[in-house]
């Protein structure tokens, strides 16, 4: 085991120079964030012209199985993008190539398993408990969407995770254009020129990510053909247990966004048992949509957290970590404050007239967008706190994060909102929402107050000793340190 880096000027002295802030870091991907959040907003535009039942399914009932296929999308990504970028770094090309092989037997599992899927929600739909005017459009949106992009979405895992494992995110950027280029053009043609309703949604929309797929697997060749012809490649190192590897990273993470899934079911299962049900989950479905693009900033803060943290964590820097976690959390509340704020108040109505059909689903979305400040700001910690877990080397906090929020709070704080709202004479939607907002205020502070006192503690050790604890888990040895505690 490594010992514990001298405290004193001679560690100081060794650390290197400063790098970029974490909100310089930021600033790239929050601009790739926001133009390929952008383009989902295509979906619920095309919907909204076919009436609420399609709002309510594009924009609501579908997420479920949307966040299920995201949760394995990075899961995997996750845990091939990092085996990937060090097996570059240590010039391993035999583990490089290890890697790609197993990762492909992953995809030929998972492609079949979301083509069952699919034809699950297509010939199941009427088991669902939907609202009988939604269940066709449900049928043939998700069970053509999830069916579809089975082949599209999971094979594109493969070349981006290559693509920025040779930090080239430009291209991935870029592969997400294309996609969502090709699905307006698609969605434009099928809607409007050959009336193919919420058919055409889906089919444009598993068309896009083939042009995505296609421009992503060009450049992972690229990639790939210059570092073979490089030479550069002089360890013959394989992994003992890729699929492990790979694994240990892919399910904490999948697991996260899996749980995502579930509270999207239960806000269904919920709005499905009112009177008016359709207007309620169009007017969720089109609140959610708007949220996640106005959290499109903070999460891609969030994606700069990990690697900032990590740097600063090998150096022994923590109070660089403080820094830059202060400065991401004021930022975010300000964006929240001074950005998201007055567009829900000023845009929302407008917005809500353009997304929804009926008077009831407007009404009902202008007073849901209201909350999507509030969202912003009670999520902030919680964004920001996991990938900083991580960064420190600890990968277990936000997964048991995700729990308390998603199953722990999320059926309790729902069920109150709800409660809450019919006492005061409001629309159970509203108590719904507050309710989550609640979940999500609870379960960032509790976050909050852990990666405090985890700094304090890896301060206590003397910064580097705790890094140093953790090398030979790091370097490929599990059974050395605890990740987790």
């Amino acid at each position: 085991m490594s010992q514990p880096a001298p405290d004193g000027p001679s560690r100081a002295a060794s650390r290197p120079a400063a790098g970029p802030s974490i909100l310089k870091m930021a600033a790239p991907l929050i601009l790739s964030f926001g133009m390929r959040s952008l383009f989902t907003f295509v979906d619920s535009f095309y919907a909204a012209t076919l009436g609420d039942e399609a709002v309510a399914v594009v924009s609501g009932l579908s997420m479920p199985f949307e966040f299920l296929m995201i949760a394995f999308w990075v899961g995997l990504s996750t845990g091939l993008t990092s085996n990937l970028s060090r097996a570059m770094g240590a010039r391993q090309g035999a583990r490089i190539d290890q890697l790609l092989a197993v990762s492909r037997r992953i995809v030929w599992c998972l492609v079949p398993l979301f083509t069952a899927l699919g034809a699950v929600a297509y010939f199941g739909a009427d088991h669902f408990g939907l609202p009988p005017n939604v269940v066709r459009p449900f049928a043939i949106y998700v069970g053509v969407l999830v069916g579809g992009s089975a082949l599209s979405s999971f094979w594109s895992i493969i070349p981006d995770s290559v693509v920025k494992a040779h930090h080239d995110t430009r291209s991935t950027m870029w592969a997400g254009i294309w996609s969502n280029l090709i699905n307006v053009g698609l969605n434009t043609l099928f809607l409007f020129a050959f009336h193919w309703g919420i058919l055409g949604i889906a089919l444009s929309t598993v068309l896009g990510r083939f042009g995505g797929l296609v421009y992503a697997l060009r450049k992972a060749a690229q990639h790939e053909a210059n570092r073979k012809a490089s030479g550069l490649d002089i360890s013959p190192a394989l992994d003992p247990a890729p699929l492990r590897s790979i694994l240990t990273l892919a399910i904490p993470s999948a697991l996260t966004y899996s749980l995502m899934a579930f509270e999207s079911t239960l806000v269904n299962w919920l709005l499905a048992r009112r009177p008016d049900s359709t207007s309620s989950i169009a007017a969720c479905g089109i609140y959610f949509r708007v949220l996640i693009f106005a959290m499109m900033p903070i999460m891609a803060t969030a994606v700069a957290v990990l690697p900032y943290v990590a740097r600063r964590f090998g150096e022994g820097d923590v109070e660089s970590i403080r820094r830059g976690l202060r400065q991401a959390s004021l930022a975010a509340v300000a964006y929240a404050v001074a950005l998201v704020a007055p567009a829900a108040v000023l845009g929302g109505p407008h917005l809500a007239r353009v997304l929804a059909k009926s008077p009831v689903t407007e009404g009902l979305t202008q007073g849901a967008l209201l909350f999507c400040p509030l969202g912003c700001l009670a999520s902030i910690p919680f964004l920001l706190c996991r990938p900083a877990f991580e960064g420190l080397q600890r990968g277990r906090p936000g997964l048991v994060m995700a729990v308390l929020r998603y199953l722990v709070l999320t059926v309790p704080c729902g069920f109150s909102g709800m409660a809450v709202a019919r006492l005061v004479g409001r629309h159970e939607v509203y108590g719904l929402l507050a309710g989550l907002i609640v979940a999500s205020a609870t379960a960032s502070l509790i976050f909050l107050i852990w990666m405090r006192r985890t700094l304090a503690q890896v301060e206590g050790r003397g910064g580097l000793a705790g890094y140093d604890r953790l090398l030979p888990a790091v370097a490929g040895n599990p059974g050395s340190g605890d990740l987790d505690a």
